[in-house]
């Protein structure tokens, strides 16, 4: 007779991480909202992405989903004058359409509202903001993001978010 130790953890102690491993998401989700982790297993794994289309149909095939996925951060990146803020544009565009609420970060100082007008763009519902400062225009998504009712963030460009210190010459 041969007695096989079972592999791994024990049931106490297991019962100890699961019981650290709860209070941890409790944390995490009371700092950063619900959903901000979880299990993928189940139901999560089966979960329809939900999209906001680019514009462009080939594009969209593409990117797999029909466009770019809702609650989630995206990067447009390329050269300059590639078109960047013009896909964002029609994104918002796109999301109007849809009954959505947008929100266009400006820390270019750049938007061109007549040509956004032409996008279709309703910039009488565009949410517009043109910050100081690098921290300005994180801290100014952060709340529309917490708000939980704003369909499309952008924040044009990355390369314009400029730190405070820097700006003040520190």
């Amino acid at each position: 007779m041969s007695s096989k130790r079972k592999a791994g953890i024990g049931g106490r102690e297991q019962e100890q991480r699961k019981k650290a491993l709860n209070t941890a998401l409790t944390q995490i989700e009371r700092s950063y909202g619900k959903g901000a982790i979880m299990r993928m297993g189940g139901d999560q794994g089966n979960l329809q992405i939900r999209s906001i289309s680019t514009g462009a149909i080939n594009l969209d095939a593409v990117i797999g989903i029909g466009g770019v996925p809702r609650g989630r951060i995206s990067e447009i990146f390329g050269p300059e004058s590639s078109g960047k803020t013009t896909l964002c544009l029609h994104v918002i565009a796109n999301a109007q359409r849809e009954g959505g609420i947008a929100a266009f970060i400006d820390a270019e100082h750049a938007l061109d509202i007549q040509y956004a007008r032409k996008l279709g763009i309703n910039v009488d519902d565009l949410l517009v903001a043109q910050p100081d400062t690098g921290e300005q225009a994180l801290e100014i998504a952060e709340v529309l993001i917490r708000s939980n009712a704003v369909d499309v963030i952008v924040i044009d460009s990355v390369a314009a978010l400029v730190p405070r210190a820097e700006i003040e010459g520190e």
